[in-house]
Formats: C-alpha cells, structure tokens, sequence
C-alpha cells in the first residue's frame, strides 16, 4: 500500500533526492535503442526490466551515502495513450505497463527505505505531445480526461504520488493536476522552459504556476522546473511573491544548449557537473522551500553525486 500517500515527507524539510536522465543514460551511455524515447518499453523483457533496476538502484545507493530521502518513480515519463500507441501497446498492455513500473521501484524500496530514510514512489506522467515544443494543444478539459486514464492506474497502485514532467502549456498542467484531484492523487508539476526562462509559449514561470493554482484551487503540492540549464531559468526567478515558495524542485539539464540545439545533436552534451551543482545550490538564495534535486538531459550519477556534495556536504 502506499506509504506517504496522505503525507509527503518532502514538504517537510530536507533534501530528497531524484535519479537523473534515465532516457539519455540509456541511449548514449548504455547504447540502448529507445523507440519513441519510452523507457517504460524495456519492462516488457527481463533483461530490460534489470537494467531499469540496477539504474535506479544506483541513486538509491547514493541517498543511502548521503543521508537523503527519495523521490524513486517508476519509467512512466511516456506510458500514456498516444505514446503507448505508437509503440503499439493497447489499452490493457499500457496499464500493464505503469502497474510493473511501480511495482519495480517498489522493489527497490522495500530493500532499502528506513524509518529515517523516506523513498517516497511516484510516477512519472508526461505529455501528450512533444516535451519541448507544445504540440498536440488540448484544453484543460480535454487535458483532465485524457491525463485521468494513466493517473487511474497509477492510483490503484503503491505510488504515494505522481509527478507531470517537462509540461510545456499551462492547459496541461491545469487538466493534469485536476485529474490527481478528482482521483485523490497527490501531484507535483514541473514546467520546463527555454533559454530565456519563459515557457515554449512565451508565457512566465510566475504566470503558469500562478494560473494553473487558480484553476485548480492549489492543489499541486509544488511545482518544479526541469529540462533546463540553470543558466536558462535563474534571471528570471526575481525575488518577490509567494509563487517561488511554490517551487520545491528542480531537475536541471546538464547542457547550457537550448532546446532546439539538443534535438538536433548528434552527441551527448554532458556539461559540467561540479558547476551544475552548485548552480542548483545557489538557486536556494532565491528558492527557499528547495527540497528535491535530480538531473535531466544528459544527467547521469556524476551530476547527481555533485548535487549532493553541493547541497549535503
């Protein structure tokens, strides 16, 4: 059963940790092929189904070292209908799918979560289109009945939570947190944003966030930025205002590349990690309730490990 379902320890203070890129680990470390960037596809063989294990299992290790929570979700990022769809998986075979993604970090949770060491289970939901250029546009209603068929699932299961990635217009955003709220799911909801911090359609971080509470009398529990170098979003994070009390977590691309760069690369751009990290520290000046770190694009343990001799050390 769920463990911190009606109570999240992150809100409470500390840090929790997150992995870091799990599709571009795979891809240009591991050389694995990931058709439609679905990591969730590997569940369907043992072999593929380990290798999700022992790539989790290293950030669990590494909070362990530390002395940090987690925040451990299942490879959902990709495991909703459109994208299940084109991978070839019907209805039944995806909610399969999201069920053996929880059910493989709840694993790894129950061999390594203590009292002292909360890991709390998510899963992760993405869009329904691109997760860097707004595509597939649904409004808020449209966005809600589509999110709610995945959120479901996940919510008959372990998870204590889910988590809505790399979401670029704030409709989604609105119809994802109000699907969690009509299925009693709590929910985080990360914008990712461009080069010069501001949504891929022009709208502020402080507009979404602020819109998407409106719409949905606050129920996210907070919201986060992800899929950005710090350099993108940091300029634009101006103190002032209760809507940065709302951004408890950040999962920072390593490369300072936009967007459109990254798509069209050829190679992995792995940046810094010593500066990545304490970039992300300094971002506590501004975001007070930070709690939850982690890596994406391009990320992998050496990213994460130095995000935590910056923020734990």
């Amino acid at each position: 059963m769920p463990a911190y379902r009606s109570r999240l320890p992150q809100t409470d203070g500390g840090i929790f940790l997150t992995d870091g890129g799990l599709e571009t680990t795979l891809i240009f470390r591991d050389g694995l092929t990931l058709p439609e960037f679905a990591a969730f596809d590997l569940l369907k063989t043992d072999a593929g189904t380990r290798t999700l294990e022992k790539y989790f299992t290293t950030y669990v290790e590494m909070a362990v070292r530390y002395g940090a929570g987690m925040i451990l979700a299942g490879p959902t990022w990709r495991a909703n209908r459109d994208w299940g769809r084109k991978l070839g998986y019907s209805a039944g075979a995806l909610a399969d799918a999201n069920r053996k993604a929880i059910e493989l970090v709840q694993g790894i949770r129950e061999r390594f979560a203590t009292q002292d060491r909360p890991i709390v289970i998510g899963g992760d939901i993405g869009p329904r289109g691109d997760g860097y250029v707004p595509s597939a546009l649904m409004t808020a209603a449209e966005a809600a009945d589509y999110h709610a068929v995945q959120i479901a699932t996940l919510a008959a299961t372990d998870a204590d939570m889910v988590t809505a990635w790399t979401l670029n217009y704030v409709e989604e955003a609105i119809g994802v947190a109000t699907a969690a709220k009509s299925l009693g799911m709590p929910a985080a909801i990360s914008f990712t944003v461009e080069t010069d911090g501001k949504l891929p359609t022009g709208q502020t971080l402080r507009e979404a966030i602020e819109q998407t509470d409106e719409a949905t009398g606050a129920f996210p529990v907070y919201y986060m930025i992800n899929c950005a170098h710090p350099t993108h979003f940091s300029r634009s994070l101006t103190p002032g205002g209760p809507w940065l009390d709302r951004i408890r977590g950040l999962r920072a691309n390593a490369s300072t590349r936009s967007h459109a760069e990254l798509n069209d690369a050829p190679e992995l751009d792995d940046g810094d990690p010593i500066d990545l990290g304490r970039r992300c520290r300094d971002m506590q000046q501004t975001l007070r309730r930070l709690s939850v770190i982690g890596g994406c694009c391009g990320t992998d343990e050496r990213h994460v490990e130095e995000l935590c001799k910056a923020f734990l050390s």
